[in-house]
């Protein structure tokens, strides 16, 4: 019977949420010594190390290969960090992926360097650190308007994107990354969405890409439409919050009208955010349940089969965050735990720029899914433009 259980824990879901169970563990015990960077490196190193030899991957040149992709994150990190690309909105997972392309795109994936590429495998134990960004206190302190606004958006928004994906003829699967994204959190709604129903990395590239893309002219533009509509600093912020994908550039587009907008813009962006949660709960169970195989029945067992483990991790996470720990307490762990998780999604998307073949990131086949996402952010801008003039016009908080 032992025997049977460890046997069904050795799957790269478990695999993985083990690991960044492990991790977390250690964030909790030991805060300091897990915010050093050699023991991040050597953490997430030896750890990763004995969960592929769990699951049956020879580990031959691993060292070596995870050294180097370690490397090439931290780069990433660091060009993020810097103030001149930090106010454009750019992160780091964007860094990753771009490096990780260029050098799949020039001299090709070397195999001494294939053996520490697995993007899915970090991916999820980098989303069971995610959950401790995701405190329930924060949905209070978000305000009962605030609140309103992100369910109205994040369900109209998600709703008309997955229909206009639909009638673009894309894929399941991209539709409801690409839903995602444009109407919850962008970058972090698109991996928790990918992992929830195990989707293919090349498409999750894409996400990430045009999200980030169209984020940064948005940054600049949406704060000179505000003043010329003349909107309010609370309704300019409301606005800013609910429609710009990466929580950076929303905090710098609120920065350009003002302070009174840049805390409407963080209270909006964190409402939308503490939904994550919910929404790839919603979208493991619904993906569990329509599966891939239609003659095989949706049973409780088949359900369980199928739904991403990490789902559970991570809202072990949040509700251990939200209510073990003294707030204040909890966002210091939290800052170190963003280290491990920020390190877990630059290794794994540094992995899958490796497996990415450029050309068809942005291909002719592409342009529907580029023309979905413009069309559902449009919408999104209108439709959250109205809701935060109807509720933030006349209020504040």
């Amino acid at each position: 019977m032992e025997v049977k259980i460890f046997d069904r824990l050795k799957t790269e879901d478990w695999i993985a949420t083990i690991l960044g169970t492990v991790l977390l563990t250690g964030v909790i015990i030991v805060p300091t010594f897990m915010s050093n960077i050699y023991v991040i490196f050597a953490s997430i190193g030896v750890l990763g190390a004995l969960g592929l030899w769990a699951l049956g991957n020879n580990l031959k040149g691993y060292a070596i290969s995870y050294t180097v992709i370690f490397l090439i994150s931290l780069f990433a990190q660091y060009l993020s960090g810097l103030s001149t690309i930090k106010s454009t909105g750019f992160e780091a997972v964007f860094f990753s992926v771009a490096i990780g392309l260029i050098i799949r795109n020039t001299v090709g994936l070397p195999k001494w360097l294939a053996p520490a590429a697995k993007s899915e495998y970090f991916i999820k134990a980098g989303l069971v650190l995610l959950g401790t960004s995701v405190l329930f206190g924060e949905i209070m302190k978000a305000g009962a308007l605030g609140m309103v606004q992100a369910i109205i958006v994040v369900i109209s928004v998600w709703y008309f994107s997955f229909w206009i994906a639909k009638k673009f003829k894309l894929d399941r699967e991209m539709a409801v990354m690409l839903s995602s994204a444009v109407s919850i959190c962008g970058v972090s709604a698109a991996i928790a969405t990918c992992g929830a129903i195990k989707g293919d990395s090349k498409k999750l590239s894409y996400v990430i890409s045009i999200v980030l893309v169209v984020a940064v002219p948005m940054m600049y533009l949406m704060p000179y439409l505000a003043n010329l509509l003349g909107l309010s600093q609370e309704v300019a912020g409301a606005w800013l919050g609910g429609t710009i994908d990466t929580t950076g550039a929303v905090v710098a587009s609120g920065k350009f009208i003002g302070e009174t907008a840049e805390k409407y813009s963080v209270i909006i962006k964190s409402s939308q955010n503490v939904l994550l949660g919910v929404a790839a709960f919603a979208i493991s169970i619904y993906w569990s349940y329509r599966g891939t195989n239609k003659e095989i029945k949706p049973s409780a067992a088949v359900l369980w089969e199928r739904f991403p483990k990490f789902v559970l991790g991570f809202i072990a996470a949040s509700l251990v965050f939200s209510f073990l720990f003294e707030p204040t307490y909890a966002k210091e762990l939290g800052k170190v735990a963003k280290g491990l998780r920020e390190t877990l999604f630059s290794i794994a998307f540094v992995a899958i720029g490796l497996e990415t073949d450029f050309r068809k990131i942005f291909n002719k086949e592409n342009s529907r899914n580029t023309y979905t996402f413009l069309i559902a952010q449009t919408f999104n801008i209108i439709l959250t433009l109205i809701v935060a003039y109807l509720l933030f016009g006349s209020y504040s908080i």
